[in-house]
Formats: C-alpha cells, structure tokens, sequence
C-alpha cells in the first residue's frame, strides 16, 4: 500500500477496485475491501501490524458492486457504512450473486479456488444523503453522490483534503456504466471538482488530481451527445450502440486480454444512456407506452 498522507493509506494496483485504509487514534477506517480473499486477508493482517491491533471500527463502501464488498467478511465484525440503495442491493445478493463472483475469475482457477465461502455482509449503518464521522482524531465526510451507481458516495477528509471518490472516478480506463445515470454523473463530477481536493483517490487507477475528472466528463459528455444524436435521427439502440463504440473504444488503452470484456462494458454503458434518452423522449409524450428497460447485473 502506498501512504499519500499520514496514517492514510492507498491500494491501486491489486485486482477489482483500490481499497484503501485511514489510521485513527483509536483503530482504522477502511474503504472498501479487496474482491480477492488472498489480498484481502492480506491486508487485514497489515493493517493489525501498523496499528499494533487496534480494531477495525468501520467499513465504508463507496457502492454495492462486488469490486467494493466482497472482502467485507474478513474483517468481520466490523460494522459496514454505505448508501441506503446500497444496503438494499446487498440484502438480496443471494447464490446467484455468489456464482458471478467465482466465475469472473473463470479463467484464473488459482483465485477462483480461493473461494471457498462468500458471505455478504451488509451494511448496519445506512444513509440518504449524507454522514459524517468523527473518530480518534479524524474527521470524515460521507456523501452520496450518485452517477456510476444510485448509491456511489465519496468521503471528504477536510483537514487532509483528500477526496476518496470510488468508481465516480477511473483512471485511463473505460467506466463501468451499465447501471449508470450519465447526467447524474456529470453532476457528480463536477461536485467532486468543487472540493478543491489535493489528491483524489478513483475506483480504479492510480491516486490523481482534477484533470481526471475532467477527463471523465469529456468522456460521458461525448457519449450522451453521440447518443443523443443517433436517437433523434431514430436510429436503433443496437445501431447507436455498435457506432458509438467505434467512436469512443480507442479513448482508453484497453489490454488484449480485457479486449472482449471491456468492449462488452462500453456497449452496456451506451446501451444505458440510449435507455436515458428513450425514456426522456417517452415521459414528453405522455400517450406513448411505456419503455421497458432492461437491468443489466451487478459489476
């Protein structure tokens, strides 16, 4: 892990998304947990190490997808913090949600068999808009933003001026957006630029500053504008979606061996805005049925 400022710490180049932890007088704070059991055993043991056994006093997840909470169980019982939408997602992960998680890594059998039990830990402390935690000399400051997901939230440490911001955020990486709200999100970002943050910690990617989300926004701004173009010239979803993709795959590097699964995740976020515009379009025209539109799973 890498320190970024007294007692807080930063993990951005393990699997699924950064986690991170925040050193109080009194024990630790952790943001998100590794999806990995290895990793996140791992880190549970280092941080005792730091602290010299001091407790876990909270889990904070930035959103319910598995990348953020799946490594809660290792550091049970340690009450878990998240959005309310959050905790209403993570009560109904059930089997079926346990098999996606193993069969992510359908390809790596080495981490696969590290699987051995999931068990979901839900939040028990929930909130709708905002919550603040003063603990051992820390001052943190949890508030929903929205965007990537209903209950992707961001924490302000104001006297470190550090902004955790979780997958409202992705560093030279195409966002996950299949259960997006984009014009939520460009609001969200431009929320995340108004604290003026020293170091902004992203879900994914290394530790960075203003320019990425800056970055972030160009990006889901292009998007919504391509798609709002294509569906006022009614053309179909899976036409919007398969130009659109052409149009914005080469913005990020993507590795060969992520090539088929991020291309995937591009056509699901397009897919998602195509639904925003086709359900704006509807609500306008209050005599046209009603859109089905469809869900995509967690993550």
């Amino acid at each position: 892990m890498r320190e970024i400022s007294p007692g807080i710490f930063v993990e951005s180049d393990q699997r699924g998304a950064n986690y991170g932890a925040i050193l109080t007088d009194e024990g630790s704070i952790i943001i998100d947990t590794p999806i990995v059991p290895k990793q996140a055993v791992a880190f549970r043991e280092e941080l005792r190490q730091m602290t010299g056994g001091k407790p876990f006093l909270y889990i904070i997840n930035t959103d319910h997808h598995r990348g953020h909470i799946v490594g809660n169980q290792y550091f049970m019982p340690t009450p878990v913090v998240a959005h309310d939408i959050a905790w209403k997602h993570m009560k109904g992960y059930g089997d079926n949600f346990k098999q996606r998680v193993i069969d992510s890594f359908k390809k790596e059998p080495e981490i696969q068999a590290q699987f051995t039990s999931i068990q979901i830990v839900v939040p028990k402390i929930t909130f709708s808009h905002r919550l603040d935690i003063v603990r051992g000399g820390r001052d943190l400051r949890i508030i929903k933003i929205g965007g990537h997901t209903a209950a992707t939230s961001v924490i302000w440490l104001p006297n470190e001026r550090i902004l955790f911001v979780g997958d409202a955020v992705w560093v030279d990486q195409h966002p996950y957006m299949a259960q997006a709200n984009s014009k939520e999100w460009l609001d969200g970002l431009t929320y995340i630029r108004k604290f003026k943050a020293d170091q902004i910690v992203p879900g994914r990617g290394p530790v960075c500053g203003r320019d990425a989300t800056e970055r972030m926004s160009e990006y889901i701004r292009y998007m919504r504008a391509r798609v709002r173009t294509f569906h006022r010239q009614n053309h179909s979803r899976q036409e919007t979606v398969q130009t659109v993709l052409r149009e914005v795959v080469g913005w990020f590097p993507i590795s060969p061996a992520l090539k088929s699964k991020t291309e995937s995740q591009i056509k699901q976020g397009i897919g998602r805005i195509w639904n925003e515009m086709e359900k704006a379009a509807r609500a306008k025209d209050k005599s046209a049925p009603e859109v089905e539109i469809e869900e995509p799973g967690d993550e």
